[in-house]
């Protein structure tokens, strides 16, 4: 084993002590044993350990989450210990992104499986940005030695280095600004690798401004290195700066300012603008200073006047292959993203969540991905898999939620012949059938705890056991998790494990609830209502706007599966001629069946979608006077068997009463 030098931060003198045995024995160099922040900080000076075993609670005012934050800034790897937590601490905890966590009581196994993985991961981490941050200076100075111009230089630039440095809108110009045109170039993001060419003549028609207006608001913007991680600095009176007018314009909220010099060493200054709040840190600046070298070149002074000469609508909308280095062309924008099939939108949230599931593809690194019920956390798992290197391998689907407690052990991890009453045969887990490949555990803050404690083990040992076996089978499988829960309050309820959350969450992915990004709406409800429409073998005549009104009023607790379900009601009543329309008032039924404003948990989802279905069937019946069977009647309406509606009716206790006059 390397030399790996850890230091124990505990106040319990007989766990610190078991913990300097274990340590020992398994080859381990214990640095220091501490009990509160200023003990930890002196052995800290003294000797630099590897890795740092952390106790949230520790005897005085500051915690070890206090020490945490000390260890994150000098990139010290740790593991927190806990016997319990608060909501309040967890997110505290959370924040300070430890390596693990173990809870008290613990295995000596469990404690050294949690160290070799932290000392991996810590240490591949390193040696994966490292190799990234080469493979980038790579690519910037493959553009730097085109010929191409500075349009297509930016563009290319802003692809590689979105991953990095995440932004909406990119743009760049010459600093110290003197008299004359304004010659900013930009492109704005529009979807998972799409961008939108802004120059002076698209910020014209976007801000209402002339170009003689847009040059004096940039003699009052930043120029210095700058990082404004929540909206703007005041604005000296009089004063409106080149940022005010495209935070307005274009809704950003915060910004990078950097300074570069051309190849003529003219002075720019690049710019990097989120839609988000607290997105850019010092780091990202850092990085900017490493890269500077391949930066310089690639904004020229005399690309900016070729720039000026080319015909606007050559530059104006998406930028094309012929125009703008290989991004995707007018024809080609469907809201569709290039490796996520069926995932459509551009609203920088969805944006923001498909990046890190690209980033995290290539990686065997497990993956949590948190949402409401609807949001589409299977296809973004899917796609994980598929743009992963075990794309080739299968694509395992569990639902934790749908499978009965008892059966749940053998249905992951399967069973031999004999095991219990029923098992005739022996069979393989869920486990073992993703060997290769990667299960997607969906629902998995309905796991009971005992199961928990198995699936734990599964992660950090990488094997299982049959139910009826004690032979353990190593198994290659990547975890994609998914839950509609808050697992946090989970935790603190004591209805799920910290210690699995902590390997669980890894990698957390966020996808927003559609009510969050309502500019996705048009481009979806155009996709679902092209796919019924072809399936139920009808014209597409488009949707009408009063239809497209109330959807975006709406507040979809159910999410795009809510809203697949109303487009697949609109067409199958529509009668092929004129456009869709809604059948009843989307916010006026909510309003009625739930009796709430708000949605606030799973069940009042459930429940709202349930009435909503109840209402929507009722309303079919009356309209064919109760007849469920023949042509007309509610079955073929419905495009269901009669047998199917019936069953439907009597699950959803619908009565005839309800529905005759």
């Amino acid at each position: 084993m390397e030399d790996i030098k850890v230091l124990i931060v505990e106040d319990e003198f007989l766990v610190a002590n078991d913990l300097r045995v274990i340590l020992k024995q398994a080859g381990y160099r214990v640095t220091g044993i501490a009990a509160t922040f200023e003990e930890a900080n002196e052995s800290l000076q003294k000797q630099t350990p590897d890795l740092v075993l952390l106790d949230i609670r520790l005897k005085g005012k500051l915690s070890g989450i206090d020490f945490a934050r000390k260890l994150r800034t000098e990139n010290i790897a740790f593991i927190y210990l806990s016997a319990n937590s608060s909501q309040t601490v967890l997110e505290e905890a959370k924040s300070t992104d430890p390596y693990g966590f173990l809870v008290k009581p613990f295995r000596e196994k469990d404690l050294l499986v949690t160290l070799d993985i932290a000392w991996y991961r810590h240490r591949h981490s390193q040696e994966s940005n490292l190799r990234q941050e080469k493979l980038l200076q790579k690519q910037l100075a493959e553009i730097n030695l085109e010929t191409a111009g500075a349009e297509q230089r930016l563009l290319k630039m802003a692809r590689v280095i979105q991953p990095y440095i995440p932004f909406d809108f990119i743009a760049a110009g010459p600093r110290p600004f003197t008299d004359g045109p304004f010659r900013d170039i930009g492109y704005l993001r529009v979807g998972f690798d799409e961008y939108q060419f802004i120059g002076a003549k698209e910020l014209q028609t976007i801000t209402g401004l002339d170009r003689d207006a847009l040059a004096g608001r940039v003699k009052n913007s930043d120029c210095d290195a700058t990082i404004y991680s929540d909206g703007l600095p005041k604005q000296k009176p009089g004063a409106y700066s080149l940022q005010k007018t495209l935070f307005d314009s274009l809704k950003l909220q915060s910004y990078i300012v950097f300074p570069a010099t051309t190849g003529n060493e003219q002075p720019v200054r690049y710019f990097f603008y989120s839609r988000k709040p607290d997105v850019y840190t010092p780091g990202h600046i850092a990085l900017l200073n490493r890269l500077k070298t391949y930066l310089n070149p690639v904004v020229e002074k005399k690309a900016y006047h070729k720039i000026l000469s080319i015909p606007t609508e050559n530059r104006y909308g998406f930028a094309t292959e012929q125009n703008s280095g290989g991004a995707k062309s007018p024809g080609l924008h469907s809201g569709f993203h290039r490796g996520f099939n069926n995932i459509i939108g551009s609203h920088h949230l969805l944006l923001a969540s498909l990046d890190l599931a690209s980033q995290v593809a290539p990686y065997s690194t497990s993956v949590l991905i948190l949402g409401e019920s609807g949001t589409g956390k299977e296809k973004v798992a899917q796609f994980i898999h598929s743009l992963s290197p075990r794309e080739s391998g299968p694509f395992i689907k569990v639902n934790c939620a749908a499978i009965p407690a008892t059966l749940i052990e053998s249905e992951l991890f399967g069973h031999e012949k004999g095991a219990f009453t029923g098992a005739t045969e022996r069979r393989k887990g869920r486990f073992e059938q993703a060997d290769g490949g990667t299960i997607f555990l969906d629902e998995i803050g309905e796991l009971p705890l005992d199961m928990q404690v198995k699936l734990l083990r599964v992660l950090q040992e990488k094997e299982i056991e049959y139910v009826g076996s004690s032979s353990p089978l190593k198994v290659n499988v990547r975890i994609v998790a998914a839950t509609n829960r808050n697992l946090e309050k989970e935790v603190a309820n004591g209805t799920f494990r910290l210690d699995l959350y902590y390997r669980l969450n890894v990698f957390p992915i966020t996808l927003p609830p559609l009510r969050e990004r309502k500019s996705d709406i048009e481009a979806l409800a155009v996709y679902f209502a092209n796919k019924f429409c072809q399936e139920f073998h009808k014209p597409f005549t488009g949707i009408a706007a009063s239809m497209m009104e109330e959807m975006d009023a709406y507040h979809w607790p159910g999410n795009i599966r809510e809203l697949e379900n109303v487009l697949e009601q609109s067409v199958i009543l529509n009668d092929g001629q004129s456009k869709l329309e809604l059948k009843r008032s989307l916010t006026g039924t909510t309003a009625e069946v739930s009796g709430k404003t708000t949605i606030e948990t799973f069940e009042d989802v459930k429940y709202v979608q349930r009435e909503t279905e109840r209402d929507y069937i009722l309303s079919i019946l009356k309209r064919t006077n109760g007849r469920i069977r023949g042509t007309n009647g509610a079955a073929e309406l419905l495009n269901m068997k009669p047998t199917t509606l019936e069953s439907k009716m009597a699950k959803l206790g619908i009565k005839k009463e309800f529905f005759t006059n």
